[in-house]
């Protein structure tokens, strides 16, 4: 690992303004995932901006909107009395998430921010787009296990790792970031991207700007079913292979509405709006979830070792709608 500066500043104007006087600097909270990057060699800033001064760990809610700031940690979060009830579909992925020793460092605005675990992106011997632009993807025709089948191109076909943005992609959330020319809110849909021809760009920040909070709608969670599975190798510290987030309001005997995302198939937290736009006024039966998945599925691609994943993801959705909606 190269040396590098540090700075500590304890307001958000000097946290930005130390970013955009140096090209290489990069900002860091609990560092879980930017270490590693820099042990790796992945990664070489030549200045780390430690913002853990800032104000910026809050939980609260203002009228009918829930904000959690950016500094928040994940253990907080889902521990937290106001998101287990009003968001338990967060408080389930984020404990899903890692490791309780990671979950006890990692912050929400970290956990946005961090990088695939694609062994190919972290092997600075191996062709990678992400890393490299215009070296070529390895992962291709290598041992791509994990890798997308959903939304990839012949650039990339990375996953984006994280549990928690699986759920926030389904609670419709909206990222708050500051810069230069002051706050602006970016659809949490529209915050990470697609791999197409700039694998390199994981989201749509703009250089110069901070994270500085989460907002999620307030909704009466008594009135819907939330279940956060995932699929992984083992229990503990392992990344899914499938995640599904479900969000189901029943109105009788038919699903009034419902909200569906799954995690581990794409370069983002890749949201089911086929699927979703199917069951809307349908009957929570096994038959219409199967149909669901099948909608969700179109498009879906492997790459040979990662073929498994186009049978384990419609399970895991019609798993999950069935316990979302109380069928099991």
């Amino acid at each position: 690992m190269i040396n590098f500066d540090y700075v500590r500043p304890s307001t958000q104007k000097a946290a930005i303004d130390a970013l955009n006087k140096d090209a290489t600097s990069q900002f860091i909270a609990g560092g879980t995932n930017l270490v590693d990057l820099m042990k790796r060699g992945v990664t070489s800033p030549q200045k780390l901006i430690d913002i853990n001064r800032l104000p910026l760990k809050g939980i609260q809610k203002r009228d009918n909107v829930i904000r959690i700031g950016a500094l928040a940690l994940n253990s907080e979060v889902a521990e937290d009395e106001l998101i287990k009830a009003r968001l338990p579909l967060l408080s389930q992925a984020l404990n899903a998430g890692a490791s309780p020793q990671l979950r006890n460092m990692a912050t929400v605005g970290g956990n946005m921010m961090q990088r695939t675990r694609c062994p190919y992106f972290y092997d600075t011997s191996m062709p990678c787009n992400k890393r490299q632009p215009g070296t070529g993807c390895s992962a291709l025709k290598g041992y791509n296990r994990m890798h997308a089948v959903l939304g990839a191109s012949d650039q990339c076909i990375a996953v984006h790792p994280s549990d928690m943005c699986v759920a926030l992609a389904a609670l419709d959330a909206t990222v708050i970031v500051s810069g230069n020319k002051g706050e602006r809110k970016i659809p949490f849909l529209d915050f990470h991207r697609l791999p197409g021809s700039t694998p390199q760009k994981d989201n749509n920040l703009q250089r110069g700007e901070l994270i500085t909070a989460v907002e999620v709608k307030d909704s009466d969670a008594s009135g819907r079913g939330a279940y956060y599975l995932k699929v992984r190798d083992r229990a503990s510290y392992a990344f899914a292979l499938v995640s599904v987030a479900a969000l189901v309001e029943m109105k009788g005997s038919l699903i009034s509405n419902v909200r569906l995302a799954m995690g581990g198939v794409a370069h983002k937290p890749w949201r089911l709006t086929a699927a979703e736009n199917f069951l809307k006024g349908k009957a929570a039966t096994v038959t219409n979830f199967q149909l669901a998945a099948v909608e969700a599925m179109k498009g879906a691609r492997g790459y040979g070792h990662n073929n498994f994943k186009l049978k384990l993801a419609p399970n895991s959705i019609i798993e999950s709608l069935k316990t979302a909606s109380g069928l099991s």
